[in-house]
C-alpha cells in the first residue's frame, strides 16, 4: 500500500512537470531523495518512464480532433474524402522532428543514462534553459510570431525543433517540452503553436521510450508491480488532463518567463541540496 501511495504521488508530479517546461527529471530526482519505493532497481527505472503513458493518453484525449487523421461524419467523407490531409501533414512533421531523438535513444539509451544522469547535469540543464527562456522572451518582446497556426509549420521548422528535442534526450533536466518550446520560440513560432506541437511530438517520443523500457524490463510483472505501475500511470493521466488545459489558458495571455525563473531557482536548490547532503 505504501508503494502504491508513492506511485500515485510520482504520477502526480509526472503529470504536472511533463507538460510545464520545468523538467520532470529534476523533480523526480528530488522527490526520490525523500520517498523511495521498495522495488527492484530495474522496475524503478522502467516505472519512471512508463508512467508517461498516462500523460500521453491525456494528450490524445485533449487533442483528438487535431490528431485523428480520418473524417468520421459521412457528409465530411463525401466532401473531403476519408483522410484529413492537414492532419497527415502534421503527423509527418512530428515524425520528422522525432527522428534525431529516436535514433539517439535507441542506440545510446543506456550509455546516456550512465554518463549524464547525474544531479549536477540536471542542475546545469535547469539553469541554462531557464536563462534561455528569459533571454528568448526578452528578445521576442514586441515581435510578431512568424508561425501562428500548426498548418504554417514547415519541414525546416520541424527539423530545428527536433534538434532541440535531441538536446533534451541527451541531457536530463533540460525538459523535453522546455527544449522544444525554446527552439520553436527562437524561430518565430507563436507560444500556443509551440506548446501544441510539443504536446503532439510527445506522443511518438514518449510512447516509443515507454515501449523501449518495457521491452528491456520484460512483461513478467508481479501483481504488486502491476498495481504500482497502474497507479502511477492513472494519476499521471488525470493530472495531465488538468495541467495541459491550464497551461494552454495561461500562455494565451502570459509568456514563459515565470518558468525560466522557476527553473533557475530549482537548479540552485538541487545544487545546494546535493552539495550539503
Amino acid at each position: 500500500m505504501i508503494n502504491i501511495l508513492i506511485a500515485l504521488l510520482f504520477g502526480i508530479v509526472e503529470g504536472i512537470t511533463e507538460w510545464l517546461p520545468v523538467s520532470s527529471t529534476g523533480h523526480m530526482i528530488l522527490l526520490n531523495e525523500f520517498l523511495t519505493m521498495d522495488v527492484s532497481p530495474a522496475f524503478w527505472e522502467m516505472f519512471l518512464v512508463v508512467i508517461q503513458l498516462g500523460a500521453i493518453i491525456a494528450v490524445v484525449i485533449l487533442f483528438r480532433n487535431k490528431i485523428f487523421p480520418f473524417h468520421v461524419a459521412r457528409r465530411e467523407r463525401e466532401k473531403y474524402g476519408l483522410l484529413k490531409m492537414k492532419t497527415l501533414r502534421l503527423w509527418g512533421l512530428a515524425l520528422i522532428a522525432c527522428v534525431p531523438a529516436a535514433i539517439v535513444g535507441v542506440l545510446f539509451d543506456d550509455v546516456l543514462d550512465e554518463v549524464f544522469y547525474h544531479w549536477y547535469v540536471v542542475a546545469a540543464a535547469l539553469i541554462v534553459f531557464g536563462i534561455a527562456f528569459l533571454l528568448i522572451e526578452n528578445w521576442n518582446a514586441g515581435r510578431k510570431p512568424r508561425v501562428k497556426k500548426l498548418s504554417q509549420l514547415s519541414v525546416r521548422d520541424a527539423l530545428i525543433i527536433g534538434a532541440f528535442q535531441l538536446i533534451a534526450a541527451i541531457f536530463p533536466g533540460t525538459s523535453r517540452s522546455g527544449a522544444t518550446i525554446v527552439g520553436a520560440l527562437l524561430i518565430g513560432v507563436a507560444r500556443t503553436v509551440a506548446a501544441e506541437f510539443t504536446f503532439i511530438l510527445a506522443i511518438p517520443v514518449m510512447f516509443g521510450a515507454s515501449l523501449l523500457k518495457l521491452l528491456k524490463f520484460g512483461f513478467s510483472f508481479t501483481g504488486a508491480e502491476a498495481l504500482i505501475l497502474l497507479a502511477g500511470t492513472a494519476s499521471a493521466l488525470i493530472v495531465s488532463l488538468l495541467v495541459i488545459r491550464m497551461l494552454m489558458r495561461f500562455i494565451r495571455t502570459h509568456d514563459f518567463k515565470v518558468f525560466g525563473y522557476y527553473r533557475i531557482i530549482l537548479g540552485l536548490i538541487v545544487i545546494v541540496y546535493f552539495v550539503l547532503r
